[in-house]
């Protein structure tokens, strides 16, 4: 879910998996080969799903959050500053105009950075919304991973989805402009491609699997459709349903994939 307006990094952290748990570490590859190994990288809005190697037909395995991800180099500290100068105007006039009407020239004036310094942090204003989302992506991915029950481990696996499915509708209902934003101008299937939908499908099809339902990746992909950024938008600006009530039927369709 490198660091926003940075080039990822390959090197920030792994997952590996043995007796059915993909556990997060911030060091090298273990050569060990019966081991299930999943890598992820820290890319524009946090832990995100790299690549994995095959696992064995049919076995789906969990994240398990042991330590932290390396944190990504800032860079010196006068780059530093205008990151957090720029993300701070960003975030104000954001939430000020609305993301759409924000134009770069306006962040670069309201942080006071040349329009370069910018463009070459952040590239677009999808990378702002991206630079943005980061601490609070990570976050999240945090409570899933090692965060309380039921969101996090030691709950039974259908309390567990459901759980799930309530803190991302949330989070993309919290940070919709921004999640659409960062989605804008990628092409088709942007969702599909970013690292953090393939982490989050690992986790839905693995407690699916875990509760014993048939076609687990699957029933993933078609939940996380659901939850799309695009979907909850129609749902809650477009048609104008009460959030409460999409909640409710999200976790009501959550409890019937478990059938």
């Amino acid at each position: 879910m490198a660091g926003l307006g940075e080039p990822p990094r390959d090197d920030a952290a792994e997952i590996a998996g043995r007796a059915g748990q993909q556990q997060l570490h911030g060091s090298s590859w273990d050569p060990d080969e019966n081991r299930t190994r999943v890598r992820y990288v820290i890319e524009r809005n946090g832990l995100q799903s790299g690549s994995q190697d095959p696992a064995p037909e049919g076995a789906l395995l969990p994240v398990v959050q042991v330590g932290r991800p390396a944190d990504v180099p800032r860079g010196r500290a006068d780059a530093a500053r205008n990151r957090a100068r720029v993300l701070d105007a960003a975030q104000a006039l954001f939430a000020e105009r609305g993301v759409q009407a924000v134009t770069m020239d306006d962040v670069a004036r309201a942080a006071g950075v040349g329009k370069g310094t910018l463009y070459r942090g952040f590239g677009d204003r999808a990378g702002l919304a991206m630079a943005l989302l980061d601490d609070r992506a990570r976050a999240f991915q945090a409570a899933v991973l090692d965060g309380p029950a039921p969101l996090g481990p030691g709950a039974p696996a259908d309390d567990r989805l459901v759980a799930f499915v309530l803190a991302y509708f949330r989070f993309q209902a919290d940070h919709l402009e921004l999640v659409l934003e960062s989605e804008a101008g990628r092409g088709p299937g942007a969702r599909l491609a970013k690292g953090s939908y393939r982490f989050w499908r690992q986790h839905v099809a693995w407690l699916l699997q875990e509760a014993g339902a048939p076609h687990a990746g699957t029933r993933a992909e078609v939940l996380l459709g659901a939850l799309a950024a695009d979907q909850v938008r129609h749902w809650l600006v477009v048609v104008g349903r009460p959030a409460d009530a999409v909640a409710a039927e999200l976790a009501a369709v959550a409890r019937s994939l478990l059938r």
